[in-house]
């Protein structure tokens, strides 16, 4: 395995621990700074919102520079981000800081994608994405548990001081073994070559995709801590204990969601989505009881993850070529504005009083959903490949 690949992973653990972290927080950021918990909610819409504005934008403004460059100025983003975050006086800072430590989620994931896959060979290349992206899984699995058992003894500031200090250990690890020719540029294309792949059916359809399966992941992840203490009856101290347990899954699910998409890639994007939906309508009866919510938790961190390398290799081939860096960070843009999409659905059932056991059926209606597309897509590629069989 190159040194560099596992050189992104750290940068992703860093980037994967501040976006998820807060889930383990809610209700203590929520209690100091005089908020409900569906507005504490809203601090991950605020965020993905921003990889979502950010992911494209940053893309294009910097794809002109050799890719190292790049990696290194993102870390510096996020790194100072979360100093605003440790050091934010009202939600109102805090929400801005979240934005802006945001805005080099997108773009890293995206050109990490594209330097991860040209260090491998081209039948390696999911399991490549799926490597970097053991990143986000080992930030759910080591970060998110010791950020909330950091805020629940010393306050939710420690665990943003202590996520500044993992982005500066990123930043570190990338300046040493990234090399500096990483995915050369080559003949750079014409800026509306790159955005030509919008107008690819199969692009457009798998952003969709992600859109739709990760908002139904987010609309539950968000609220896991009022759901486990409110509804579940757990203890705040076993909260960790159980997000140790999703990051486990999480981690399995990537391993698996990779290696599936390198063997049977045009299933790999159905398939997992499936799962997910299965999951989802097993909620209302998981979350009854402790030994039942921990089990459902661990087995939603792994069909959570699984999609993650299909979805992103899926859009990766849609849009071979010179829209290839655009689409990948567009698509972690997708993965977000999911993350927005459930967490804002969810405040909004908490909000019309529906409560937290209704956030099952929303993210399952957002996932099946995310499932017919898939289905839809791959009809219309079947369609496509059709005249090319008879012809042949």
């Amino acid at each position: 395995m190159p040194i560099a690949l596992l050189a992104l992973t750290a940068g992703a653990f860093g980037i994967g621990t501040t976006e998820f972290v807060i889930m383990g927080l809610l209700q203590q950021v929520a209690a100091d700074l005089q908020v409900s918990v569906e507005d504490a909610g809203l601090l991950i819409s605020g965020y993905a919102l921003g990889v979502t504005v950010g992911a494209p934008l940053l893309t294009i403004a910097t794809r002109t520079l050799p890719k190292k460059r790049v990696l290194l100025g993102l870390m510096a983003i996020f790194t100072l981000g979360n100093l605003a975050c440790a050091l934010a006086p009202d939600y109102g800072w805090l929400m801005a800081a979240r934005v802006v430590t945001a805005l080099a989620h997108g773009t890293f994931f995206g050109v990490g994608s594209i330097v991860a896959t040209g260090l491998v060979p081209v039948e390696r290349r999911a399991s490549a994405i799926a490597i970097m992206f053991t990143g986000l899984t080992a930030a759910t699995l080591l970060g998110v548990p010791a950020g909330a058992w950091l805020g629940l003894h010393f306050g939710w500031r420690a665990t943003f001081w202590a996520v500044m200090v993992i982005g500066l250990l990123a930043l570190a690890i990338i300046a040493l073994f990234v090399p500096a020719d990483a995915a050369p540029r080559g003949k750079l294309a014409p800026l509306r070559e790159e955005f030509e792949v919008l107008a690819r059916p199969q692009v457009l359809l798998g952003l969709g995709i992600t859109v739709l399966g990760f908002a139904g992941v987010f609309a539950v992840y968000t609220y896991v801590q009022p759901l486990l203490i409110d509804v579940t009856g757990v203890s705040a101290e076993a909260v960790s204990a159980i997000l140790l347990l999703f990051g486990l899954g999480l981690a399995f699910g990537n391993v698996w969601g990779g290696r599936l998409a390198d063997r049977a890639p045009t299933r790999a994007v159905p398939a997992t989505l499936a799962l997910l939906a299965l999951v989802f309508a097993a909620m209302p009866l998981a979350i009854g009881t402790p030994w039942a919510a921990a089990l459902f938790f661990g087995v939603l961190g792994i069909a959570a993850f699984a999609t993650v390398a299909p979805l992103q290799l899926s859009v990766l081939e849609a849009a071979s070529g010179a829209g290839q860096t655009l689409a990948s960070s567009l698509n972690i843009a997708a993965f977000n504005l999911g993350n927005a999409l459930g967490a804002a659905a969810g405040s909004l059932t908490i909000a019309q009083g529906f409560g937290l056991r209704a956030l099952g059926g929303v993210a399952l209606l957002f996932t099946v959903a995310g499932l017919a597309l898939a289905l839809a897509g791959r009809s219309l590629q079947r369609r496509r490949a059709a005249p090319c069989d008879i012809a042949a």
